[in-house]
């Protein structure tokens, strides 16, 4: 049986420079993938509140919490972890009544609590870079690879 190599080889940028340039700007600037993003998150939110969300609503609120997540562990919006762990709290919690019952229905508190919650995550995207959201990216990956994220519904 032969060794495995360690060899792994890296990508090679065409334009180094411009990879950097464009890290350092803000996400804020690209005006066409802000509106999309941003018409993903709040047609999930709309649909969730109208009580017609799909389980792909709920992985779109699922992966904007993760990655509001992460930003508050790189420090953009630390003051709100507790806007945060409500947040994930409230999302877990309509997913997990929405595996048992097969509809997806928000209580009260917690459509105050998600609405708080998108609107950090759309602060935080303001004042981010690209490379920030590539880091972030790569925190929930990562997270996800280790299996430290916690699931909607346990497993026995």
């Amino acid at each position: 049986m032969r060794k495995r190599s360690k060899y792994r080889p890296k990508r090679v940028l065409l334009n180094p420079v411009g990879y950097v340039m464009e890290g350092l700007s803000s996400v804020r600037s690209h005006t066409s993938f802000m509106v999309d993003l941003k018409i993903k998150n709040h047609g999930a939110m709309d649909a969730l509140t109208k009580g017609v969300a799909t389980r792909t609503d709920i992985d779109t609120l699922i992966a904007m919490g993760n990655i509001t997540e992460a930003f508050a562990r790189m420090g953009f919006g630390k003051d709100y972890s507790d806007v945060v762990k409500q947040g994930l709290l409230a999302i877990r919690a309509v997913g997990a009544r929405g595996l048992e019952s097969g509809r997806f229905i928000l209580k009260a508190a917690e459509m105050t609590t998600l609405n708080e919650f998108m609107e950090l995550h759309d602060a935080q995207m303001e004042v981010v870079t690209l490379r920030d959201m590539d880091e972030a990216i790569a925190l929930v990956r990562e997270e996800f690879r280790l299996k430290k994220m916690t699931p909607i519904l346990e497993r026995s």
